[in-house]
């Protein structure tokens, strides 16, 4: 039994790595190659593309300078599909490679199954029919995408949020406090600039000049994401007026802040399963910003406000992410007081949705199972044809 499994960014391989440790359980003798990261290759995946050297960019202008090197690591995961012949293949979000792999894979007759689907309800919704086209089956993380796919003719089914199976950090604060040199008596505040160097480079700069604002007054927490060479982010810091300090668990760093400036992505939906107020930023390219706002469907882009239906926390978007917004937006919630108290119980609530959509098991144990119906589906025919 051989499975492939496609995951570009530093969330999704994280996912991969949770889903294949969820399979193998299933499959003992299963083989699993693809695309992924140090978790998914720890997990037992051979990787064919690493994906922390060829796919971690970010924005159009930067895509367009890698196209060749990434069309030279999509050809060589082709060719190794073609040499192994998985059973089945599973994608994991990054839809600009993954839809590519979904569409060969396709053709030679495996199924695919999309586990952490795209938010094609948000922007550029005419994607869908590649989904539909290619792709056997969908298996979403938020409970509202299972009814969108599901209307648009896809086959769905809503698994769970990954994050939400995370339980909170072992570790204290106190013991997170000598393990990083920090001082315990201070407030905290955690930034978390993205997980790709084009993201730390466009929203860094505007974090560090708020933290420059905020004053000494606090402790910095700047958790290094597995995508990131911790020397090339510690050379980012350089020029900053206040010492900042390098960490290693994004989660842990939230949970013991109090409060959060968070670049838009994955990291929001962790903050919110923290409870730690925070604010989202982010900034890209004028042409990534002025192609993808005409293609947004939705009101707001933080995770945490979709759920919600309304903005429970600050967006500061391109224009508006500037380091005086950021203080404006931050100081309320960093002192006692309603806009604070409001904000937790809001996100109290987000969190509340996101687990008690949750069934038996994790969402990697579910999306296991949906997968191994989806093989013992595929299965039929061909035996059906083998006895004729």
């Amino acid at each position: 039994m051989r499975i492939l499994i496609s995951a570009g960014e530093a969330s999704s391989e994280m996912y991969g790595a949770q889903l294949i440790e969820a399979l193998r359980r299933r499959l003992p003798a299963a083989e699993f190659f693809g695309v992924g990261g140090e978790r998914m290759q720890q997990a037992g995946c051979d990787l064919v593309v690493d994906a922390r050297v060829h796919l971690s960019v970010v924005g159009i202008s930067e895509i367009v300078s890698k196209l060749p090197s990434i069309y030279a690591q999509f050809r060589k995961l082709v060719q190794e599909v073609d040499r192994r012949k998985p059973e089945i293949a599973v994608i994991i979000d990054s839809p600009a490679f993954n839809f590519r792999v979904a569409r060969e894979v396709h053709r030679r007759g495996i199924p695919v199954v999309y586990y952490v689907t795209p938010q094609l309800w948000a922007w550029r919704q005419y994607r869908v029919e590649r989904v539909r086209k290619w792709v056997t089956k969908a298996l979403p993380i938020f409970p509202f995408e299972e009814k969108f796919f599901r209307e648009n003719g896809v086959e769905a089914e809503y698994v769970g949020h990954p994050l939400a199976d995370i339980p909170p950090p072992s570790i204290t604060r106190e013991q997170f406090a000598d393990e990083f040199k920090l001082d315990a008596r201070k407030q905290w505040i955690a930034l978390l600039p993205g997980s790709r160097r084009k993201e730390v480079k466009m929203n860094l700069p505007a974090m560090l000049d708020a933290a420059a604002d905020l004053g000494d007054a606090y402790e910095y927490l700047l958790p290094v994401a597995s995508t990131i060479h911790p020397g090339w982010l510690a050379s980012r810091l350089r020029n900053s007026p206040q010492r900042i300090h390098l960490v290693s668990d994004a989660f842990a760093s939230m949970k013991h802040s109090r409060a959060a400036i968070v670049a838009s992505g994955t990291a929001t939906v962790e903050a919110a399963l923290t409870g730690t107020p925070f604010v989202v930023v982010y900034r890209v390219s004028p042409i990534t910003w002025n192609l993808g706002r005409r293609l947004l469907k939705v009101p707001f882009v933080a995770m945490p406000n979709l759920i919600a239906g309304k903005e429970i926390v600050p967006e500061l978007l391109q224009h508006d992410f500037t380091s005086k917004r950021v203080v404006e937006c931050l100081r309320p919630l960093l002192k006692e007081g309603m806009e604070r108290i409001t904000m937790i119980r809001q996100l109290e609530l987000v969190r509340e949705r996101l687990k008690q959509e949750q069934r038996v098991g994790t969402a990697a144990d579910r999306a296991a199972d949906a997968i191994l119906k989806v093989l013992k589906e595929s299965s039929k025919p061909r035996q059906k044809k083998s006895r004729a």
